[in-house]
């Protein structure tokens, strides 16, 4: 017999107590203990024997073997999964509402199916004939893409054991319920417990799943954090709504490399792929411009080149402002007193802004020389050389360090006609730039500003 009792779980971070806290001890976060009505059950003896024939084994003596991947059309996508769908993987896609999410994942299911690959798409917030004319709009017409509006999880099972699919999608995982839970769909037992049921149904039948995940306001996906934590592979959709380019940036991937991008393009028939994104970030950049510059990104194992620009204009308040967009504000306070101290630019009454156009997020070291530089040369009112491209990491006694993959990012600034790359000294040598781009090693960020202004 199975006993009821009542907890209150973190949405959170998952963590359970038997009475109601203002503040979860978990996670530090206040209201986000919701009571919730959980079943316990002893364990079988038939499941204890199960567990018991399943031994440890040396691992020289396991045997592997290479998964092949299944590709879709969309290179982009495949890049970020690390090279396609792994057979057997658990996948969980997030973003805002409207973002793309359904749509990508419809495409993706029409590619596949139009290879003769069974998929089901289970939709659990629309019906099937919503699915149908999202269909129709992208010109989804394969045979063997079968819809199914369901949202109890036993149904959703069963019919993936018949139809044995190639590829299953969830769409999304907080409308899908157990019914041996007694907590409304959505919330942390049931989404727990759903995946955890999804994980094993695609780890025995060796069917890659892929789970959408609704998000908070603050942009991280809803529900218990260990959630990611359970799944092979998490994928964000990032963009704003209101303007064509769509991001998907892998977080973490047991099958690829972490922090990865893929850019798309929102058109009526649905997302396309950008196969030279930095030619698309740089595309409107305005020449002659002071606080403008160029630098060369890593985004997992691509060089992306983007535009950081600044603006610094006397403070008209007791405490000026610092405002950045697409990096983090404290870097940009810290590379200002850096130039303070060590350049001797007088920013302390200056209002800063700083932006990376395009709507790109940047967290790498390698950015903080060209950030330093648009500032300066937005507070001389001087631009840059146009056909530069700054590359490095600016220590606190104004030093310019070395950046790793140096090798691609001056490959790829060549590629779009760039002249020069100003990077630091450490990275010169033991490798051969390309003929027709010149790299000029600094020490200092006063060095680079002598040669660039």
């Amino acid at each position: 017999m199975s006993k009821r009792k009542t907890v209150f779980i973190c949405y959170e971070c998952g963590y359970e107590s038997a009475r109601w806290l203002g503040k979860c001890p978990g996670c530090n976060q206040w209201n986000t203990l919701n009571e919730e009505i959980v079943s316990s059950r002893k364990t079988s003896g038939a499941s204890r024997q199960t567990v018991q024939t399943n031994k440890p084994q040396q691992i020289t003596n396991v045997v592997s073997n290479d998964e092949t991947r299944v590709t879709t059309a969309l290179d982009e996508f495949d890049r970020v999964l690390g090279g396609g769908i792994v057979p057997g993987s658990l996948v969980l896609i997030g973003g805002d509402p409207g973002i793309g999410k359904s749509t990508l994942l419809l495409q993706i299911s029409s590619q596949l199916a139009n290879k003769k690959l069974p998929v089901l798409y289970v939709s659990g917030e629309e019906s099937v004939k919503q699915t149908k004319l999202r269909a129709d709009r992208l010109g989804v017409t394969a045979d063997d893409l079968y819809v199914f509006a369901e949202t109890n999880l036993f149904d959703i099972g069963e019919h993936i054991k018949q139809l044995k699919p190639e590829l299953v999608i969830i769409d999304s995982i907080q409308t899908i319920f157990k019914e041996e839970v007694t907590s409304a769909p959505g919330s942390v037992t049931q989404v727990r417990e759903c995946t955890s049921e999804l994980m094993r149904i695609g780890k025995t039948m060796n069917i890659p799943i892929f789970i959408v995940g609704h998000v908070t306001k603050e942009g991280a996906i809803a529900g218990p954090r260990m959630l990611e934590h359970m799944v092979d592979a998490v994928l964000y959709f990032e963009g704003e709504r209101h303007h064509t380019y769509r991001i998907l940036r892998g977080v973490k991937n047991r099958f690829g490399s972490t922090n990865e991008m893929g850019i798309f393009e929102m058109k009526e028939q649905g997302l396309v792929e950008v196969l030279n994104p930095s030619e698309i970030f740089l595309e409107e950049r305005s020449h002659g411009t002071s606080g403008s510059t160029v630098v060369a990104s890593m985004e997992g194992t691509r060089p992306v080149l983007v535009e950081i620009q600044a603006l610094i204009s006397p403070s008209s308040f007791g405490n000026p402002r610092r405002m950045a967009t697409g990096i983090d504000s404290n870097r940009v306070s810290l590379l200002m007193a850096v130039l303070e101290k060590r350049v001797g630019l007088m920013l302390q009454n200056q209002d800063a802004y700083i932006k990376v156009a395009g709507g790109v997020k940047l967290d790498e070291p390698a950015i903080d020389l060209a950030i330093a530089m648009s500032i300066a040369s937005s507070f001389r009112d001087q631009s840059t050389n146009p056909e530069d491209i700054f590359i490095g990491e600016v220590g606190l006694t104004g030093e310019v360090r070395r950046v790793s993959r140096i090798e691609q990012r001056v490959q790829e600034a060549a590629k779009l006609g760039f002249k020069r790359v100003i990077c630091s000294k450490n990275n010169i040598g033991g490798w051969t730039p390309p003929s027709d781009i010149e790299v000029i090693g600094v020490d200092t960020v006063q060095e680079a500003l002598r040669i660039s202004m």
